[in-house]
């Protein structure tokens, strides 16, 4: 049996332990120096003039910005059922109300025809996510969403560096865009993400709401050359701030993006063609200016595959072969069902979809080898 091949795994270099070493010996380790220039760093990139807020992970992110958009109990805000469950979750921690929708079939990102159905009297804003590293509609998404008077919030957690008509996620006309660094997304802090917020009084509040409430920066207080003991609480805030350490990995990961992302079109490209004709839909691409991040590389059996898609996640792992499913819809979660007496049948497209879908091994340290064993078995599978 040759080596387990795992479906994610970073790729962490020399650099990124030379800069986390040099960080420690710094004595600086929490949110300090490294947090700023990593924010103004991502910021450049990016090339926009919006605030770039490290967070300790994506899902702080978008509880902070829907928090700092005004988002309260009663609230509605309209999510795809095809998500991990953080993309809601942060709804209800803020006593709101999310109103699940269904996907497209081609790009598995949210309907904009449920999202029209889906808006009543309380609907406050839409919460697009970026599926598996392809752009949603966005021109359709906020052209719905300014005219009912909606905030959109894009959790871009698999989208960077995704080009949605020529323009990067992140630089669109968003209310904010909340990416994530987790270990196994398209670059990564271990943990940790990066809120970008339009608004200035936006971003001051998720400054604010990220440590504690409190009205002045931390890293500044305890720099300063003169007292600086004192600060206010203007707020009950949160824990959610991204260390020193994680941004001192994030900065030298950032510079290596471009190769990343080279890198993962190349695989992409590479399971196009070798899983052709096969009984397998294969994810869509991207329209005319778009790049995919290729996050993730999820493939749908059809209706003339020989064996089911748990079958297949099966055989590939008893070949050595790791996979994943993303996701398992949030309609049929035991809390989400319950709550809101969901059925499958009100979500079809992402019912059928998640029957059928399995996500491939796909990350930038995968070999070509390593490549050609995942396309070689399920073409013995399904050939």
């Amino acid at each position: 049996m040759p080596p387990f091949l795992p479906y994610a795994l970073p790729e962490i270099g020399v650099e990124e332990i030379n800069a986390v070493n040099e960080c420690l010996r710094s004595g600086w380790i929490t949110t300090g120096p490294k947090t700023k220039d990593f924010e103004a760093q991502f910021a450049q990139y990016l090339g926009t003039d919006a605030e770039a807020v490290a967070v300790n992970s994506a899902t702080a992110g978008l509880h902070l910005a829907l928090e700092a958009l005004g988002i309260v109990p009663g609230d509605e805000v309209i999510v795809p059922t095809l998500t991990f469950t953080a993309t809601a979750e942060v709804v209800r921690y803020l006593g709101a109300e999310p109103v699940l929708v269904d996907v497209e079939p081609d790009t598995l990102n949210i309907s904009v025809d449920a999202i029209r159905a889906a808006i009543t009297p309380r609907t406050r804003a839409v919460l697009p996510v970026h599926y598996g590293g392809l752009a949603c509609d966005m021109d359709a998404v906020i052209a719905c969403a300014r005219r009912h008077g909606l905030y959109v919030v894009e959790d871009a957690a698999h989208a960077f560096p995704t080009r949605y008509k020529g323009k990067l996620v992140g630089t669109l006309d968003s209310d904010a865009t909340v990416f994530s660094f987790y270990a196994n997304k398209t670059m990564t802090t271990g943990e940790g993400g990066m809120v970008i917020a339009r608004d200035p009084d936006v971003a001051a509040r998720i400054r604010t709401m990220r440590i504690h409430g409190i009205n002045r920066d931390v890293f500044d207080r305890f720099v300063s050359t003169r007292p600086s003991w004192y600060y206010e609480v203007v707020a009950p805030g949160f824990k959610y701030n991204l260390t020193d350490i994680a941004a001192a990995l994030g900065i030298e990961q950032l510079r290596k993006i471009d190769r990343f992302l080279e890198r993962r079109e190349y695989l992409a490209r590479r399971y196009f063609d070798g899983l052709s004709g096969l009984a397998l839909e294969l994810p869509a691409r991207s329209g005319p200016g778009g790049v995919h991040a290729w996050h993730l590389f999820v493939v749908r059996l059809t209706d003339d595959a020989r064996i089911g898609r748990d079958e297949l996640i099966q055989k590939l792992a008893d070949n050595g072969i790791g996979t994943s499913v993303h996701y398992i819809p949030l309609h049929r979660q035991p809390y989400w069902s319950q709550r809101y007496h969901l059925e499958p049948s009100q979500f079809p497209v992402a019912e059928q979809a998640y029957r059928r879908m399995v996500s491939l091994p796909l990350y930038t340290r995968m070999n070509d080898d390593d490549q050609r064993r995942v396309i070689n078995t399920l073409r013995e599978l399904l050939g």
